[in-house]
């Protein structure tokens, strides 16, 4: 395998960043670099932007709006894009509930949500969690119930979701939903698209470690959802709800991400002010640095398999697990190692100092972009091995499907 780039595509490298060079708004791209709040707007006005480019979604098919571009040209973009801070694309409606409808849903739905995800119209979030139904998802409870109305059939939902990421901004959230007790339990089981203003619908914070408001329990109260809300067939749920987790599970990787952050933390280790000399200097410190580039330059190799693999019209299948669980675990590796290059100074946790607005801290100085304190970050990604189905789970699905066992 020839794993150095064409001249082709380092020219549609220099294209990706001549764009990124002149339509990234720098006020966006110093909050990403910063490790700064980035408001709903943001993360809007960046969707908005790509779609004026034709940008907004590079994984999609031409026929509803995607690029076309090939697996490493998609690469590329996420690479670029992470490295220059651009936002992340938010994806909940990009990457996991629009494949789904893609692929399972009728062409009416097709033609209505697909539009408003691709330019930033309406914002996605997921209702799978449930409070004692995580990792053993089958076991959801939230009951869908139909009737049928002169006005019109409906199903009526009642019950809780948790571990809701975002969903204080949503405008929609796709659920799993039980509409029957009968056989297995994932026999019973559908998927639902719920507008988040109907009459019913509470939204309640989740307040983090970082004392971040980033999840929350979502509550239906006799939430009425029109039957023209059902993707695919009633009790057919469990079977879309796989084809999502692997492409959230893909997603998880984050590799452009991972290298941006590793450059991120050489670039503290080679620094005097906290130590008696550089930390790069130190064997055992770039010994670890050493480790972490070895195991993302595989996961990147990975990365690239599984893409290729969707780019074939086949659904990303346990690989994807191994992507989930190994680039989790370098985000935490990543977040560890940062810590321990800025020592003491990266223990205050000022949670002022994420806002845009932060006149800074003369503790940090010499520090760069790194005027926001590292010991939020570090808790927030304590959470990356748990979502997307934890890892415990996904060595599960690997002994299972590849080694048989």
């Amino acid at each position: 395998m020839d794993l150095n780039f064409t001249a082709e595509e380092q020219l549609f490298r220099e294209d990706v960043r001549s764009f990124l060079r002149a339509k990234l708004p720098g006020e966006i791209s110093r909050k990403v670099l910063g490790g700064k709040h980035l408001a709903k707007n943001d993360f809007v006005r960046w969707q908005q932007i790509l779609h004026a480019q034709g940008w907004g979604a590079v994984a999609w098919p031409v026929a509803h709006g995607g690029t076309g571009w090939n697996p490493v040209q998609q690469h590329i973009f996420d690479e670029e894009c992470a490295d220059a801070g651009a936002p992340l694309q938010l994806p909940f409606g990009l990457k996991m509930v629009a494949p789904v409808i893609m692929a399972f849903g009728n062409p009416a739905q097709q033609q209505y949500f697909l539009p408003r995800i691709i330019d930033g119209t309406d914002w996605w979030c997921q209702g799978y969690s449930e409070p004692g139904s995580g990792s053993d998802l089958a076991s959801l409870k939230m009951r869908a119930v139909r009737v049928n109305s002169p006005e019109g059939d409906h199903y009526v939902v009642n019950g809780q979701k948790t571990w809701n990421t975002l969903g204080q901004y949503a405008d929609w959230i796709f659920c799993l939903v039980r509409t029957s007790n009968e056989g297995r339990r994932q026999e019973g089981i559908s998927f639902l698209l719920i507008d988040m203003k109907t009459p019913g619908i509470t939204v309640r914070p989740i307040i983090m470690l970082d004392g971040e408001h980033e999840i929350n329990e979502v509550w239906f109260e006799d939430v009425k959802v029109p039957v023209e809300n059902l993707i695919g067939e009633e009790n057919k749920g469990w079977t879309y709800a796989k084809f999502l987790l692997g492409h959230e599970r893909t997603g998880i990787a984050g590799v452009g991400r991972s290298k941006r952050e590793l450059k991120k933390l050489k670039e503290i280790a080679a620094k005097e002010s906290n130590h008696d000399r550089p930390l790069i200097e130190d064997q055992r410190f770039r010994d670890r640095i050493a480790q972490v580039e070895l195991e993302l330059m595989a996961l990147e190799i990975t990365n690239l398999r599984v893409i290729s693999a969707e780019g074939e019209k086949r659904a990303p299948g346990p690989e994807a697990s191994i992507l989930k669980i190994k680039g989790s675990e370098i985000q935490q590796l990543l977040s560890e190692l940062k810590m321990q290059a800025l020592g003491h100074y990266a223990l205050p946790y000022v949670e002022e100092a994420l806002d845009a607005g932060w006149p800074g801290d003369a503790l940090m100085d010499g520090y760069g972009d790194y005027s926001a304190p590292l010991s939020g970050q570090y808790f927030n990604i304590r959470k990356t091995t748990i979502y997307g189905g934890s890892n415990e789970i996904q060595k599960n699905i690997i002994s299972q499907m590849i080694l048989g066992l």
